[in-house]
């Protein structure tokens, strides 16, 4: 089991990544430019990443035919949903939350790009207690 100092030490990456993609593109882009640049980033950081990861769906004990994916998972512990949106919505906070849950993970970030200052794009999610 990943130490609580350990998650929080890759979080910190995550989000100084986050920033530093921010700062070099700004706001505007699309969803899927973003996501090549914080690959590339947190690979730079040297952190495992894997990008489109599959998350399958049961109900009541049997894998439905019906997968959710995951838009990244650093060092097979952290969930990061990125969007470049105009404003996140409820919904998007609640799907990184259920990633988390049916992952059984506990620490998640939703990173909004399109935003003017990055600090008000990130979004810290816990599944339970951490």
């Amino acid at each position: 089991m990943i130490s609580k100092i350990e998650i929080e030490r890759i979080g910190k990456k995550i989000v100084n990544a986050a920033y530093d993609v921010h700062c070099e593109l700004g706001p505007g882009l699309l969803e899927s430019v973003y996501k090549v640049c914080m690959f590339e980033e947190l690979k730079s950081r040297n952190l495992f990443v894997e990008r489109q990861v599959r998350l399958p769906i049961f109900f009541k004990g049997k894998e439905l035919d019906k997968e959710f994916i995951l838009d990244m998972l650093v060092e097979r512990t952290v969930v990061i949903e990125l969007k470049s949106v105009e404003i996140l919505l409820p919904v998007h906070e609640v799907q990184l939350v259920t990633y988390l849950k049916l992952a059984d993970l506990k620490l998640g970030y939703l990173i909004n790009f399109n935003v003017p200052l990055i600090k008000e794009g990130i979004k810290r999610k816990i599944n339970g207690y951490f």
